[in-house]
C-alpha cells in the first residue's frame, strides 16, 4: 500500500474522535483547588520571565524563514508552544473514572518522572519506545510526558543560541499506543495517560528507586537488556498499588549503556512483535510536513490524489482538529519505501567533539545499528586502553562519525557499485536527501561534489525542506520518516537517529543491504 493510499484509507475515520474528560465526585476536589492557584501564581511569574529574557535577549530570537510569507513571520516571531496538542492531550478519552476495566477507577499506571531530558530525540524516543514496551507487557498504563529540553525552565529554553520550546508534548510528534491510542481489539491493555491525569487521579503512589532493579546490572556488559527487562516486568507485577512511578532523582530504567551496544538487540524479539511499534506511527504534523515537501525528494509520478485536501500541496492549510489525532494513520507495514531515492544522515556541527570523545572511549555503534543482517560493521579498537587511543584510531571514528565531503563522496560511489551488482541497471538510484544539521556553504559545496559522482535528477537536503511554524522544530521527525522510506539509507553508526530508522527499515523488512552506514 502507498503512502498516499494508506493515509486516506485511514483518516477519515479517525478525525474528530476524542471525547472530553469526565469529571466526577471521586476526583480529589482539594488536589485540583490547589492545581489552579499555583498554575495561575507560575503563569505569572513565567510570564515575568519571559519578559525579562525577552527584554536582554530579543535579537537572537529567530524569525521565520525567508519562504514563508511576511504575514507569517509577523505572527509567529516566536516558535510555537504547541497549546492546541496540550489541550488535546488532557481530553484523551481514558481520562475518565467511569470506564471499565482494566481502564477508570480500576487502572493501573506507571509513571517515569526520571526520563531522559536534555537530549535529542533520537536518544528520548529509544527510552520512550522501551517504558511503553514495559507498561503494556505488565498491563499498566504508560504515563507518557512531552519530549522535554529543560523540565523547570519557563515556556522556552535555548540551544546554540536560538530559542526553542523547552517542551514539546508527543503528540506533536507521534501517534500510536505511546501517547493514547487504542491497543489491537482484545489486547487487555489500558491506554496511555498524560501525566496531568496520573496526578489528579494518584496523589499517593509507590516510588521505586532505579537502582532496586539495576544497581548491579546497568553497566555490566555481560547483561543483555532483556534481562534487565525481565526483572523490571517481575518488580512492577509484584507491586499490587495500581499508582506505581520511578524515583524523580535515580537514573533511567534504559540508559545509554544499553542503547549504545548490542545488549539491547536481544529486546529485538519482544519489540518487533510489540504493539508500541506496530501500531507506531508518526504523527499528522509529521506526515503533513513530509507529504509537502515529497515533490522534492519523490519520483514526479507520485500522485497526490489519494490525500486529503489538507495533505494536499496546492491544497487549503491544516487546522488544528486535521492536525491533532493519537490513532495510527500510517503504521510501519503500511509504509512502502519511495523509489530511486537515496537518503544520507550526516551530522556536522558540534558532533565532531562528540566522535572524538566516542573515539577516545573506544566507543561502538548505537545497538540497532548491529543487527548481524546488515552489511557494514564496526570494529572496536582493541590496541589500547580504555580512555586513550591512538591518531590512527581517532580518523577511523571521523570517518564513521563525522565524514569529510571527499569520505562521502566515496561511501556513495561504493554503495552505488553494490547496488549496481545486486539489482544490475534496475532500481537506479536517481534522488538524494540529506538529513543534517550542516551549514549551506558546506551543503552547497557536499551537492557540487555529488553531482560529480553522476547527474541526480535532484539533491536536497533537511535546510530546503519547506515547513510550517509548528514542523520546525520537530524537523528531525520529518527527516526520520524520509530516512525510514528511503529505498536505500546511509547513516551514522554513532547516532540514536538513525538508530531508530535502522529499527524501523527492519520492522519494514527493507533488505538489508539497502541500510549502510559511513
Amino acid at each position: 500500500m502507498s503512502f498516499f493510499d494508506a493515509f486516506n484509507a485511514n483518516w477519515h475515520f479517525k478525525s474528530n474522535s476524542t471525547l472530553p474528560i469526565t469529571t466526577n465526585s471521586t476526583s480529589p476536589n482539594s488536589r485540583f483547588s490547589l492545581t489552579r492557584r499555583c498554575t495561575r501564581l507560575l503563569a505569572g511569574l513565567a510570564v515575568l520571565c519571559l519578559f525579562l529574557f525577552f527584554s536582554r535577549h530579543g535579537p537572537n530570537i529567530e524569525l521565520e524563514s525567508d519562504d514563508q510569507s511576511l504575514a507569517d513571520q509577523q505572527t509567529h516571531s516566536l516558535p510555537p508552544l504547541y497549546e492546541k496538542y496540550h489541550d488535546y492531550e488532557r481530553h484523551l478519552p481514558q481520562h475518565d473514572l467511569s470506564l471499565p476495566f482494566p481502564e477508570g477507577r480500576d487502572a493501573k499506571f506507571f509513571w517515569t518522572p526520571n526520563h531522559v531530558y536534555n537530549s535529542g530525540w533520537g536518544n528520548a524516543m529509544q527510552e520512550l519506545l522501551m517504558n511503553a514496551v514495559l507498561a503494556h507487557t505488565t498491563r499498566r498504563a504508560l504515563v507518557f510526558d512531552n519530549f522535554t529540553w529543560e523540565r523547570d525552565a519557563p515556556d522556552y529554553s535555548t540551544y546554540n543560541g536560538k530559542l526553542i520550546p523547552a517542551r514539546i508534548p508527543l503528540s506533536a510528534i507521534i501517534s500510536g499506543p505511546m501517547i493514547g491510542a487504542p491497543f489491537p481489539h482484545g489486547d487487555p491493555a489500558p491506554r496511555a495517560v498524560s501525566q496531568e491525569y496520573f496526578k489528579k487521579v494518584c496523589p499517593n503512589t509507590t516510588i521505586i528507586d532505579c537502582m532496586e532493579v539495576n544497581e548491579h546490572l546497568r553497566l555490566n556488559n555481560s547483561v543483555p537488556a532483556l534481562e534487565i527487562f525481565d526483572r523490571w516486568v517481575e518488580k512492577l507485577n509484584s507491586i499490587e498499588d495500581p499508582c506505581v512511578e520511578i524515583k524523580l532523582d535515580s537514573p533511567q530504567l534504559f540508559e545509554i549503556w544499553l542503547f549504545g551496544s548490542r545488549r539491547i538487540l536481544s529486546m529485538w524479539p519482544i519489540l518487533s512483535k510489540s504493539p508500541i511499534l506496530s501500531e507506531f506511527s508518526w504523527s499528522p504534523l509529521i506526515l503533513q510536513a513530509a507529504a509537502a515537501n515529497a515533490d522534492l525528494f519523490a519520483p514526479k509520478s507520485s500522485s497526490f490524489q489519494f490525500l486529503p485536501s489538507y495533505m494536499n500541496p496546492s491544497g487549503r492549510l491544516p487546522t488544528h482538529t486535521t492536525l491533532h489525532d493519537v490513532h495510527p494513520i500510517l503504521t510501519p507495514k503500511n509504509l512502502d519505501p519511495v523509489p530511486e531515492l537515496l537518503a544520507l544522515h550526516i551530522r556536522r556541527g558540534d558532533f565532531a567533539d562528540h566522535c572524538l570523545h566516542l573515539g577516545r572511549w573506544s566507543s561502538d555503534f548505537n545497538g540497532f545499528n548491529q543487527f548481524a543482517a546488515l552489511p557494514d560493521k564496526w570494529k572496536v579498537p582493541t590496541d589500547i586502553t580504555w580512555g586513550n587511543t591512538t591518531e590512527a584510531n581517532l580518523n577511523m571514528y571521523l570517518k564513521a562519525c563525522f565524514p569529510s565531503i571527499e569520505q562521502i563522496v566515496e561511501k556513495v560511489q561504493n554503495v552505488l557499485a553494490d547496488q549496481r551488482r545486486i539489482h544490475g541497471s534496475s532500481n537506479e538510484l536517481k534522488r538524494v536527501y540529506i538529513m543534517t544539521n550542516g551549514d549551506v556553504e558546506w551543503l552547497g559545496q557536499l551537492k557540487e561534489a555529488l553531482m560529480q559522482v553522476k547527474k541526480w535528477d535532484a539533491i536536497v537536503t533537511s535546510r530546503d525542506l519547506k515547513l510550517s511554524w509548528e514542523a520546525k522544530p520537530v524537523a528531525q521527525s520529518v527527516d526520520m520518516l524520509i530516512g525510514q522510506r528511503a529505498r536505500v539509507f546511509i547513516g551514522n553508526g554513532f547516532s540514536s537517529l538513525t538508530s531508530n530508522i535502522v529499527m524501523f527499515r527492519m520492522l519494514m523488512n527493507l533488505p538489508p543491504e539497502d541500510t549502510r552506514f559511513w
